[in-house]
């Protein structure tokens, strides 16, 4: 038997001879004796042993990393064919299709799919390739692609950010199906900026509830953001809500009972009376019965459309975009009326904590302001 021991592990291969026990010199780890047979064996062992040095010494060149497993199966020819990058991100991309709705929104495999999509575009325009190998993806094809997203695609940095962290996904699923030895990311950093979030205060808030609208869509969009202002509920969860998430307390109240589609976590959300409301408005209209949800919920990108002329036609002077009804229940409707951190981040099914702290910092500073405000006309 030959045994290879890299770094402590072994891996062993049978060289196909048998000879007797007495002949075996355990010193030298060669057959003794001059005898025909005994310069078969040796001549043998010699070859393999430059045969795998051989391979050890490639694998090095190649800055492979090098395994006991890895020198045996290239020895018995069991070499894995090498994958390229778009290969593998469409495996990926094929697989979270097929699992969208159980524990992928459609949202996140858009965002997958645009990637794939845009390292396409910067594959025919920075290296003239319809694809790369994995092995050979360099440190630099990271930084090119933020230059591409950020010059050619116009994205701002946190998209370009989130657009490379998905890349960087798809990188650490090759590295852990040992696709690839090297990481590309080793010396790269995904650093996201902080955005300043966009919410209503409690006039705008007012405003927008008691704004008369002659347009039914409107008024239906409209109601779907309320309702979001006063539960916290992202676009994808309040589409999908039905009469079965609400459901009874302890406390005798109703409460939204729901896993976040985004993140998996419960969600346990008191009902307030003005989002009840809502729901009672629409439960008994044909639409919704048939659907089986209890909002008018559109899609997100003609939701967020008619946002912006709502928001001119209340005279809110803001981007609106739909997630600002999460925003403004955060900030606006709890923290802001002395709702603790704990329950807000609770109600929101934030991962971690300092998702919630952001928000309080906002609140904080728009209570500095506001006292600033007072403060110069108290000295005026």
């Amino acid at each position: 038997m030959l045994r290879i021991t890299v770094n402590g592990q072994r891996a062993e291969i049978s060289v196909k001879r048998k000879i007797d026990p007495e002949r075996w010199d355990s010193t030298t780890n060669r057959m003794r004796g001059s005898k025909e047979d005994a310069k078969e064996v040796n001549s043998l062992i010699d070859l393999l042993t430059l045969k795998l040095n051989k391979i050890y010494s490639k694998l090095v060149e190649n800055e492979e990393t090098v395994t006991a497993s890895k020198v045996k199966d290239i020895y018995l020819g069991k070499v894995v064919k090498k994958k390229s990058l778009l290969e593998v991100f469409s495996l990926h991309n094929e697989m979270m299709r097929s699992r969208v709705g159980v524990d992928f929104s459609k949202s996140t495999f858009t965002r997958y799919s645009t990637t794939y999509d845009h390292i396409i575009q910067f594959l025919k325009q920075q290296y003239s390739l319809n694809d790369i190998m994995l092995k050979d993806i360099p440190y630099s094809f990271i930084t090119d692609l933020e230059h591409f997203l950020k010059v050619t695609r116009k994205c701002n940095h946190n998209s370009s950010q989130k657009y490379i962290r998905n890349f960087r996904k798809i990188v650490n699923n090759a590295i852990k199906n040992d696709w690839l030895d090297k990481d590309p990311f080793r010396a790269y950093r995904v650093k996201l900026k902080d955005t300043k979030r966009v919410f209503l205060t409690k006039e705008e808030l007012a405003a927008l509830e008691e704004v008369q609208l002659q347009i039914n869509r409107l008024e239906q969009v409209r109601d779907v953001f309320i309702f979001c202002c006063y539960t916290g509920l992202s676009y994808v969860d309040v589409e999908k809500l039905s009469a079965k998430q609400i459901v009874k307390g302890h406390d005798g109240e109703y409460w939204i009972n729901i896993d976040r589609t985004k993140t998996g976590n419960a969600s346990n959300i008191p009902m307030l009376s003005k989002a009840m409301k809502l729901i009672e408005k629409y439960k008994d209209k044909p639409h919704i019965i048939t659907i089986g949800k209890l909002l008018p919920v559109i899609s997100n990108q003609r939701i967020n459309a008619y946002l912006k002329e709502l928001a001119s036609v209340a005279n809110i002077d803001k981007k609106l975009t739909f997630h600002a009804a999460r925003h403004t229940f955060a900030t606006t409707v709890t923290l802001s009326n002395g709702i603790p951190r704990e329950t807000v981040s609770a109600m929101l099914g934030h991962k971690n904590f300092k998702t919630t702290q952001i928000y309080a910092k906002v609140v904080q500073e728009k209570i500095s302001n506001d006292m600033k405000k007072l403060n110069a006309l108290l000295t005026d």
